[in-house]
């Protein structure tokens, strides 16, 4: 490989190799194609050997070419900015000041400059160390010399993560909200279902509430839901509107529409297109009426004025795509170049001559936020410890709002995915967009702050999917059959974003950690005081392999659970259906894998059976009668046992999934399909959830935890 062009990928933070130990302790090369395309998207030519070293000659200079760096983000305590200023400035008075930007005051500071020996040219760096003490937050940085001013912005992080002060250990639920089944709802969980279960965890004792991602999700193609495959992480999906609790909302709109109600309400799986197409029949009506009410319209005005261009955007993108997108797989990038950025003239005169269309898709997020905004205050009038526990997906679709607003911030070309694992040997390609890490520093970090600020909005805690992704993210150019590389982000300056965003809006941090973890990653992060995720699966010995870890060897610092929504609930894994629907889909290829699978699981089973008994943790009204190892019978009271077992652990949060208590035996998702062969998100719960208090078996296992968990 040309060495060049490995110093050239080096400094730019492309991997010229990496290890996958699921498959071989050997690294793979990153081909130079694939190292020559990445280099030339991150905007250095590297086709041959003159680009590349044209390009290492760019890079060179690149920090010579202005005064300071357009952010600076440091821990408290070590607060060193560096500038480039001209040698002939070097006796000159150098005058510091700092405004804050959380109060707009000027701070009054104290500082040193000392002139280095780094040269280049005609300019020098000179060090400033900034000696008084300065509180968490974002300062404007303006330095006078000669005359000149120079400006930038500094990030000052706490050295940690938000925490609760709390001592005990806490427990609640990990639930996908879509999910909800209510006697109102209109086939689909709802806000008013959530602000409902948020009373049930106040009366049961419970104190935080995990969420799939509601992000806003394909206006025109409802049917496309995955929860983290969404069209903007600023903004909430309107199908969970509850359109019964729109303020102009009157009975008599829906009389006709009852009986599809009523269908949908009792139907076994989500109809996304059904629910949302009526939804929106009806919401387009009560939008007409709120335009004609005063105190509604000032309130509309007013939101729509503080989210600003991201809304307008978003609003106006919708309603493009519903009138050029004629069917799914041609998105906004396949428009006249005249609509694919928004800041072009067409685009200004198209919002203009559509503002009614714009203004209803805006309605569309006032109320969705004016729903949750009333979750909010049930979490806090039920003083839940932790209440939402909110998840922030790792990417969008590459045919997504959030690229055609502000496509420069993205890597172009191609999307997010994973290596070749055990599981999938040739990789997964996700295609979501993910931030160019050169475009996101030279933009101070908004972009990424700003989907931060919106997922922590009303969250006690936030997921972040994905965590490896603020150190690297695996891009798989879009290309057929190529090749991907690891990009890197700064890694230090991404977590001490995460640790500010964190305390200011004083928001638990937790990492989804499930995957390849580079050496050192996890120690990294929890030195920060993000928690990790666990899983009963994942708990056990010899690389998970070996026994099921008793609870007391469980780590402290995480959220665990039994599962997650990407695994088979316990049910379903107990009589092997996540091994035969995958081997009738042809995921499982041959008969002697599926075999080899059941004889894993059954091996699997019996070492269940046998940390439960280690752990006393069977009801005591419901002893283990057997063993059931060969799928004649789910074990009464197994999952009781298991959610015992997890909430005795060490662990500092628990959270039940309901899938488990209410013994639900289908996956919620099944990574690798789609819904042609899975009908991925779209399972609804078998308990309503107005029957919930008085079901025997959520009454049970609840009682279990709070034996551990009081």
């Amino acid at each position: 490989m040309d060495y060049q062009l490995k110093i050239l990928a080096s400094k730019l933070g492309i991997s010229t190799e990496y290890y996958n130990r699921f498959l071989s302790d050997e690294p793979y090369q990153t081909s130079e194609k694939t190292l020559r395309f990445f280099a030339n998207i991150l905007g250095y030519k590297a086709s041959n050997e003159a680009e590349v070293q044209a390009s290492l000659e760019k890079l060179s200079k690149k920090r010579w070419q202005q005064t300071f760096e357009n952010i600076y983000v440091r821990e408290q305590g070590n607060l060193t900015i560096d500038a480039v200023i001209p040698l002939k400035d070097t006796e000159s008075d150098f005058l510091l000041s700092l405004t804050n930007r959380q109060n707009n005051k000027q701070e009054d500071i104290s500082y040193i400059v000392n002139i280095t020996e780094e040269k280049s040219g005609k300019y020098i760096k000179a060090n400033i160390e900034i000696t008084s003490p300065l509180d968490i937050g974002y300062y404007d940085i303006v330095l006078e010399i000669n005359k000149q001013k120079y400006t930038s912005t500094l990030a000052v992080a706490p050295q940690s993560c938000y925490k609760k002060d709390e001592n005990k250990k806490l427990w609640g639920y990990a639930l996908q909200l879509y999910s909800l089944r209510s006697k109102h709802n209109w086939g689909i969980g709802d806000f008013t279902d959530l602000k409902n279960f948020v009373k049930l965890c106040g009366k049961s004792g419970a104190d935080v509430i995990g969420i799939n991602p509601i992000n806003v999700l394909n206006h025109s193609f409802p049917e496309e839901s995955s929860p983290y495959m969404s069209m903007s992480r600023l903004f909430l999906n309107p199908i969970y509107i509850d359109v019964e609790n729109v303020p102009e909302f009157e009975k008599s709109e829906i009389s006709p529409l009852l009986p599809q109600i009523k269908e949908l309400n009792a139907a076994e799986y989500i109809s996304y297109d059904g629910v949302y197409k009526l939804k929106m029949q009806v919401l387009e009506r009560l939008y007409s009426k709120m335009s004609k009410d005063k105190k509604r319209t000032e309130e509309f005005e007013k939101f729509c004025q503080e989210k600003g261009a991201d809304l307008e955007n978003l609003a106006v993108f919708l309603c493009l795509y519903e009138q050029k997108t004629a069917y799914h797989g041609k998105g906004w990038q396949s428009w006249e170049k005249q609509y694919q950025n928004p800041n072009n003239a067409e685009v200004k005169k198209f919002a203009q001559a559509n503002r009614e269309r714009i203004n209803f898709f805006k309605f569309l997020q006032f109320e969705s936020w004016r729903q949750l905004d009333s979750v909010f205050k049930e979490v806090k009038k039920q003083k839940l410890k932790i209440g939402l526990y909110r998840d922030l997906a790792l990417g969008v679709g590459r045919d997504s709002a959030e690229l055609w607003n502000d496509e420069s911030a993205y890597l172009k070309q191609s999307g997010a995915g994973a290596p070749p694992d055990v599981f999938f040997p040739f990789g997964q390609k996700w295609g979501l967009g993910a931030f160019n890490p050169i475009e996101l520093k030279e933009r101070a970090y908004i972009p990424f702050i700003k989907i931060l600020r919106a997922a922590m909005q009303g969250a006690g805690a936030l997921r972040i999917d994905h965590v490896m992704s603020l150190m690297r993210l695996f891009i798989i150019p879009e290309a057929k059959d190529a090749e991907g590389a690891y990009i890197y982000y700064d890694f230090d300056d991404m977590l001490n974003i995460v640790a500010l965003e964190s305390h200011l809006n004083q928001c638990m941090i937790v990492g989804e950690s499930i995957g390849v973890i580079p050496d050192g990653f996890l120690e990294k992060i929890h030195s920060k005081n993000i928690y990790s995720m666990s899983v009963l699966w994942a708990e056990r010995w010899d690389n998970g392999y070996g026994e099921f870890k008793q609870p007391c060897y469980y780590p402290q610092n995480v959220f665990t659970s039994v599962g997650t929504h990407d695994m088979a609930p316990l049910k379903c894994w107990w009589f092997g259906y996540d091994i035969e629907t995958p081997f009738k889909l042809g995921m499982i290829k041959t008969e002697q894998e599926k075999i080899n699978a059941y004889h894993k699981s059954e091996n699997d089973r019996w070492q269940l059976l046998q940390a439960l008994d280690k752990a006393g943790v069977w009801p005591q009204d419901n002893q283990r009668h057997g063993d059931y190892i060969y799928g004649e019978k789910f074990p009464e009271g197994l999952e009781e046992a298991v959610h015992r077992y997890v909430a005795k652990s060490e662990a500092e949060v628990f959270l039940l999934q309901l899938e488990d208590v209410f013994q639900v035996d289908k996956m919620q998702n099944l990574p690798g399909t789609n819904r042609d062969k899975h009908p991925n998100w779209r399972h609804k719960l078998p308990v309503n959830l107005e029957d919930m208090e008085q079901n025997e078996a959520y009454l049970r296992n609840i009682n279990m935890v709070k034996q551990e968990r009081g």
